[in-house]
């Protein structure tokens, strides 16, 4: 299962949230986020060189992987994704807003294999009702992720969960990480999500001590009772 911790943005936060051995880190590149990583942090301590994550009382096959980066992006300018995608060096393009399936293509093609071959986009989808899920017929074609989030007022970060019970609507191939409001109680009901096409989730709020700053040793409790067998 991927664990991806999103809304991410001080150096040292990084490097401990790393350290836990998660999967994927999450920048948010949205100007109306409270956890917002503006362009002028992007080389002053945003991007760790993750030495805390080397262990050399251990073979190179035992080393820890540094986490793939995530930008998210909310309606952007097709232009401002790329350099948001060389300046951070970003593995998944997180699209947060009404993008349409051509303007991904056009941007998959800008990007790949030119800018930054095998790069990977994943649609974030609102969702409230089956009807919201099933939107996910207009992207099946361009994206190779899904995020299935709780419609909100707010852009991610809300805090709140959708029924997922709505997820056994979901028909289609392309896997999909599960947001919105996942909590240090939810790792038993999360294990118990038996979909074919479940690849991980995504936290956010509910694991921080402000807006940003993510509480370490929370993290580290859920996801070592996440992986217990």
């Amino acid at each position: 299962m991927i664990i991806k911790v999103c809304g991410l943005r001080e150096a040292e936060n990084i490097r401990a949230v790393s350290d836990l051995g998660v999967d994927w880190v999450g920048f948010i590149f949205w100007p109306d986020s409270p956890r917002y990583v503006s362009q002028i942090r992007s080389r002053a301590g945003i991007i760790p060189d993750y030495s805390s994550l080397e262990r050399p009382d251990k073979p190179a096959e035992e080393q820890a992987v540094r986490p793939k980066r995530v930008g998210v992006f909310v309606d952007d300018m097709p232009q401002t994704i790329v350099t948001r995608v060389v300046n951070y060096d970003l593995d998944i393009v997180q699209l947060h807003g009404s993008e349409s399936s051509i303007m991904i293509d056009n941007l998959r093609r800008t990007l790949d294999p030119d800018i930054h071959p095998g790069i990977k986009v994943m649609k974030a989808l609102s969702i409230s009702s089956v009807e919201d899920m099933l939107r996910y017929k207009d992207y099946a074609g361009s994206v190779d992720y899904f995020l299935f989030d709780t419609k909100s007022q707010h852009v991610g970060g809300s805090g709140m969960q959708f029924d997922w019970s709505i997820l056994e609507a979901y028909d289609g191939d392309v896997p999909f990480l599960l947001s919105g409001g996942i909590g240090p109680d939810d790792a038993a009901r999360i294990k118990a999500i038996h979909h074919p096409q479940f690849l991980g989730i995504d936290l956010n709020s509910r694991f921080e001590t402000e807006p940003a700053v993510k509480d370490v040793e929370a993290l580290r409790r859920f996801v070592t009772e996440l992986r217990q067998e």
